[in-house]
């Protein structure tokens, strides 16, 4: 009978056997993980498009079996479409490989030509603000009477698989085409300016060839820049402008002259 006694009161009382974890600091809420922290990158403040962030918000009662959450949206439906999102999915947007502040920064660098180029800035590399500057710069051809979208196309493409290939073959990191691609395009930005002037002013002239001559010295100076940066050529850089410098070239001849030329009458 006194051995009964005592071990239904061990039972009752477990905690002098197996004391709890957390006992000595009452109030503490349980924390499942620790927020890992945001490593360095050229983008302050960037995630990547596959990065979720799920806050929910819950409690645990005690002396009861209650628990209870909820997870909130950030705001309504037209937050996907921005750069927050809903919380737990990354925005629609950014899944679209379409990120602004990304594009701000790179053609900030691009029109900031003697600033330092940080070698880290082609990690996210698009397609979403090339494609934008190229259709402008089309668009503002046309009104000005050059209707050359299949010439741009054309040049531009033959041109990044030209750069693409020489710069692999001078190079020991080597380079995608993707990043190529990138980097012409947004080096595009000063020859759109120009395209936009021929709107107004008739470029077939010393005012135009003057233009034109600064916008390929600004697009080859800030594209050799970021190639150079990015794939450690400091020694090569005018072998890496001399190319590119054509393509550019190529692009101001499209902006100053009527390639197809006027239709018969």
């Amino acid at each position: 009978m006194w051995q009964d006694n005592n071990n239904n009161a061990a039972y009752a009382n477990p905690s002098q056997y197996y004391p709890q974890a957390g006992a000595s600091q009452p109030g503490v809420p349980l924390q499942f993980y620790a927020p890992s922290p945001v490593g360095s990158s050229f983008y302050p403040g960037s995630r990547s498009s596959l990065d979720g962030n799920v806050a929910a918000q819950g409690n645990i009662q005690q002396g009861g079996a209650g628990y209870g959450g909820n997870i909130q949206p950030a705001g309504g439906w037209w937050t996907a479409f921005g750069t927050g999102g809903f919380e737990g999915e990354p925005p629609l947007l950014e899944e679209l490989g379409i990120n602004f502040s990304h594009i701000r920064a790179k053609s900030w660098t691009v029109l900031n030509p003697f600033s330092r180029v940080d070698e880290r800035i082609m990690d996210d590399a698009d397609l979403a603000g090339p494609l934008l500057f190229i259709i402008c710069f089309g668009i503002f051809l046309l009104f000005s009477g050059k209707p050359q979208f299949g010439y741009i196309y054309g040049v531009g493409l033959l041109g990044s698989l030209s750069i693409y290939t020489l710069l692999n073959a001078m190079s020991e990191k080597g380079i995608d085409a993707y990043r190529v691609t990138s980097v012409l395009g947004y080096c595009l930005l000063p020859m759109v300016g120009v395209g936009a002037l021929s709107v107004m002013v008739t470029l077939d002239g010393i005012v135009g060839y003057v233009l034109s001559s600064l916008s390929i010295l600004w697009c080859t100076f800030s594209a050799s820049g970021i190639f150079v940066a990015v794939l450690r050529m400091s020694d090569q850089r005018l072998l890496v402008a001399y190319p590119i410098g054509l393509l550019y070239g190529c692009f101001a001849l499209l902006s100053v002259f009527n390639v197809g030329g006027s239709a018969a009458k």
